[in-house]
């Protein structure tokens, strides 16, 4: 019997010689990440614990981008805990505001997320990475905590089910797409507990960028993890990302992250295939992700604000997507627009190209690397009553704010062309 990529990498990392879904094992971890809101718990239970020590200060990422820059003292007071425990501890991989971004696009464009690598996170989005042919998947904060002491974590491995795309995508439509797509056909809990194999001729056409975005959401479908094999177009972004940190991949560390595959014989608990060549760019409406509908059938759906960014779509592939639209063109009086680059890398380079001149003179706001209002945070809150659409990854009741607010999730080129017209919009209109 053959196996998965994500029951290859497991395996690989629990010291076994088999491994079958269900089962639990206890495995080594590559990175622990922790944020703002998730490490000072698991910075509590390792201090309650009587530990001094982390096993390992070169495997620990904390990034306080949740509510960072500080809101009010008590988010101070939260970043200000992983500050003095990344000082303490010589934790190299911390970063501050100035340095820092949004985690789940910031340790992929650092180069620390590998293919192969076993990565956990106090954070459910930490299943972007498996975009990049790792097993990455979100935990406890106190399972953070056990990481902390000695690099290990028990896990339940899980069935995988494999999603096969089809067909070539139209122009306007995106990963974003593909993956409002999956959710909605799926929903909620359509991969509870299971990993989401994404493959494909179309999902052989993206772009690594893309490829994030929709590993970043199998989370919306109930999934531990999020994968895409590793290919050219994987390899490629990790020698290029590797190499603007200073760091040289070996030929033999690429030719075995290229062999990194499932088996042909390999069990998976469901199979999809879909052509997606006749698919439109999606919208999710409130109050789920699942509550999916084509852009052009909610041209009724009047907005207040719309936000560009997040860890799903806060990148500068989006961003382009995003200007292009927006280049000489004005938002709807009485809109706000938000953009939110995803790091400070991001954001730099969306200065030189110009594109943060484009949202302003647009009308938009043009804000520092930070969550933000995705999960309620700040810079962008919405009040009882108001519509948002947003690039973010989550729409449930009272997530950007008022519990009596509708927020509608979609990728940036529709994000675009709503906040010019006002309304929920299909860019092609614009063109």
């Amino acid at each position: 019997m053959g196996y998965t990529i994500a029951e290859k990498i497991l395996m690989a990392h629990c010291g076994r010689k088999s491994i079958k879904p269900h089962e639990f094992i206890e495995a080594d971890v590559d990175l622990a990440l922790g944020n703002d809101i998730t490490a000072p718990l698991a910075i509590a239970e390792f201090r309650k614990a009587g530990f001094k020590k982390v096993f390992d200060p070169g495997k620990i990422v904390l990034v306080p981008d949740h509510f960072a820059p500080a809101k009010d003292s008590r988010s101070a007071n939260q970043c200000k805990v992983l500050a003095d425990f990344a000082g303490e501890q010589k934790i190299r991989n911390y970063f501050e505001v100035g340095c820092m971004g949004i985690e789940h696009v910031l340790l992929p464009e650092l180069g620390l997320v590998l293919p192969g690598s076993l990565v956990i996170g106090a954070d459910s989005h930490t299943c972007t990475y498996g975009a990049l042919g790792s097993y990455a998947t979100g935990v406890g904060s106190t399972d953070l905590a056990r990481a902390f002491i000695d690099g290990k974590c028990w896990l339940k491995v899980p069935q995988t089910v494999k999603f096969v795309y089809h067909g070539k995508l139209k122009k306007w439509v995106s990963g974003k797409d593909l993956i409002l797509f999956t959710i909605g056909e799926i929903g909620v809990d359509g991969a509870l507990y299971k990993v989401m194999e994404f493959s494909g001729p179309v999902i052989r056409a993206l772009g690594a960028e893309e490829r994030l975005t929709i590993s970043n959401m199998a989370i919306e479908a109930g999934a531990r993890a999020g994968i895409i094999e590793p290919d050219e177009v994987t390899l490629r972004y990790i020698k290029e990302v590797t190499k603007s940190q200073g760091h040289h991949v070996t030929s033999k560390k690429l030719k075995t992250w290229e062999g990194l595959k499932s088996d042909k014989d390999a069990v998976y608990e469901k199979i999809y295939e879909w052509n997606v060549s006749g698919l439109e760019p999606m919208v999710a409406c409130p109050h789920l992700p699942s509550n999916v509908k084509p852009a052009s059938s909610l041209g009724n759906v009047k907005l207040d604000q719309v936000v560009i960014g997040s860890c799903t779509n806060g990148r500068i592939t989006d961003l382009k997507v995003a200007a292009k639209i927006l280049r000489g063109r004005k938002i709807r009086p009485g809109l706000r627009l938000v953009v939110i680059p995803a790091t400070q890398k991001i954001y730099l380079e969306a200065v030189r190209e110009g594109l943060a001149e484009v949202f302003v003179r647009a009308g938009g706001v043009f804000e520092t690397p930070s969550c933000g209002p995705c999960l309620g945070g700040h810079m962008g809150i919405l009040t009882a009553g108001e519509v948002c659409l947003a690039t973010t990854n989550r729409n449930f009741i009272g997530r950007m704010g008022s519990p009596e607010s509708f927020v509608y999730l979609s990728g940036p080129a529709v994000a675009a062309a709503s906040a010019v017209t006002g309304r929920v919009t299909h860019p092609g209109e614009l063109s």
